[in-house]
């Protein structure tokens, strides 16, 4: 079996698994009816192995002089990968959400390709799929992509022979990787040195300097979801919400959906930090942002091309509306700013430095905020997994360091749902802000459309804290 040098990035997630917190992308697929094992093993051959050789692969450790890990090719056995699970009664929400915690601090054997496959079925209605991929094969985006790229437009699509890999449309990339926040064209070659990929990618000295000053100075205060990490985590999210809705607030207001959904979070996390009798402040979260151009197939090699983006959740005195008009400026002000290409390249450099100081630097910066979240816009249309409809879909990406909590914001199909993961220990009940979010998106109904689905009233402005 050959062997296959671990690119720099991608030590940086290989080797950061810790108990409280493993590099795991956990996805859930909702489905209308349970589907058929057969076809999908005939499907994850042709469409997963057969076209990402790192499905195929199993991490080796540096031995002797050799620093840099490995990829190792194996034989995989489907079996060792796929499990079919019956849930117990009720088969509700809840009692998959309970599967889903059991294994979201368990980590992915190493002896084998680091992905797992769960088909769930006991559920009330349908069924689910649960997914579980480790981030050192690519990073979040990529790996929706290939996960879309297995579904087709029509039930029979993966028997009329129609599939074309090297088709763009088939990886749905167009639809599922989200677009840089940045205009910055993307970072140069690996081989310039590091001084100068910084400062091409900031433009100027002093656009870098800012950058890395925000990223210094950002703090992550103590707030009722931070706390000491554990290895036990809740996972949680809302029914299907109609995207119309989000679109129609985002045309009121001026914003995008992006912006609307961003802001409706942050009122969420505002509502439950007065409930819990704290002062309501500024959450400092990080984007990922995709810098791999849409219009062109996923390579086959995959990895992590991927930049991070630092946003605080506005929240003070003030209503939706304003912290909605906020959100915007801040997420404008990042469109405007270097900061994508800039983590880029610091992501790049990070994953260069020996084992331990790439821990402690990772670290460092992870401490900085909550942790991550993620919105997806994935297919409009729905589409079908070995002949059974996708009626919804969500994904986590790990968090790093102690960080504690995490969001998925997954559009699809005319649908959006939001979905928590949180430390177990330190957020005891993420239902109450998935309540908090649904009336955040209430208020601004009422506040940005108004009683008769005009205009409302400028909003006084939002006192940040």
């Amino acid at each position: 079996m050959g062997e296959h040098r671990v690119d720099a990035v991608d030590a940086i997630w290989l080797n950061m698994d810790r108990p409280e917190n493993l590099m795991v992308i956990d996805a859930v697929m909702f489905l209308d009816a349970p589907v058929d094992r057969a076809r999908l093993e005939d499907l994850l051959r042709t469409r997963l192995l057969d076209l990402y050789p790192v499905f195929s692969r199993r991490p080796v450790p540096a031995r002797g002089l050799r620093r840099r890990q490995r990829w190792q090719d194996v034989e995989v056995d489907l079996d060792d990968h796929i499990r079919s699970v019956t849930l117990s009664a009720p088969g509700d929400d809840a009692t998959l959400q309970r599967y889903v915690d059991g294994f979201m601090s368990a980590p992915l054997p190493r002896d084998r390709p680091l992905w797992e496959v769960h088909l769930v079925d006991g559920l009330s209605e349908g069924s689910a799929i649960f997914v579980r991929l480790h981030h050192a094969m690519a990073d979040g985006i990529a790996l929706t992509q290939v996960l879309f790229s297995l579904t087709d437009l029509v039930p029979e699509g993966d028997r009329d022979g129609s599939f074309d890999p090297d088709d763009p449309n088939n990886q749905v990339a167009a639809a599922t990787a989200p677009r840089s926040v940045s205009s910055t064209p993307p970072a140069p070659p690996t081989r310039t040195p590091l001084g100068v990929r910084l400062a091409r990618a900031g433009g100027t000295v002093l656009g870098v300097l800012a950058v890395l000053l925000k990223l210094l100075v950002t703090r992550n205060p103590a707030s009722p979801v931070r706390g000491r990490a554990g290895a036990a985590k809740r996972a949680v999210w809302s029914q299907p919400i109609d995207l119309r809705r989000i679109k129609d607030i985002a045309q009121h207001a001026d914003a995008t959906v992006n912006d609307v959904l961003l802001s409706a979070l942050s009122g969420a996390l505002e509502t439950y930090q007065v409930d819990r009798g704290s002062r309501p402040i500024d959450l400092p979260t990080m984007i990922p942002v995709n810098v791999r151009p849409l219009d062109q197939p996923l390579p086959r090699e995959l990895g992590n091309r991927f930049a991070l983006v630092l946003l605080g959740l506005p929240s003070g005195p003030g209503s939706a509306v304003a912290r909605l008009t906020e959100t915007k400026r801040r997420m404008d002000a990042v469109k405007a700013s270097p900061e994508p290409a800039v983590t880029f390249v610091l992501l790049q450099g990070i994953g260069l430095l020996g084992g331990r100081l790439r821990r402690l630097v990772v670290s460092f910066f992870a401490a900085k905020v909550t942790g991550v979240t993620t919105n997806v816009p994935g297919p409009r249309e729905a589409r079908y997994l070995a002949g059974t409809r996708i009626d919804g879909v969500l994904g986590w990406v790990p968090g790093a360091g102690g960080q504690t909590f995490g969001t998925c914001i997954f559009t699809y199909a005319g649908t959006v749902r939001i979905g928590f993961k949180s430390d177990a220990d330190v957020v005891i009940d993420p239902e109450c802000l998935l309540t908090a979010f649904h009336a955040e998106i209430a208020a601004l109904e009422a506040l940005v459309t108004g009683p008769a689905g005009g205009h409302a009233a400028r909003p006084p402005e939002l006192v940040v804290r």
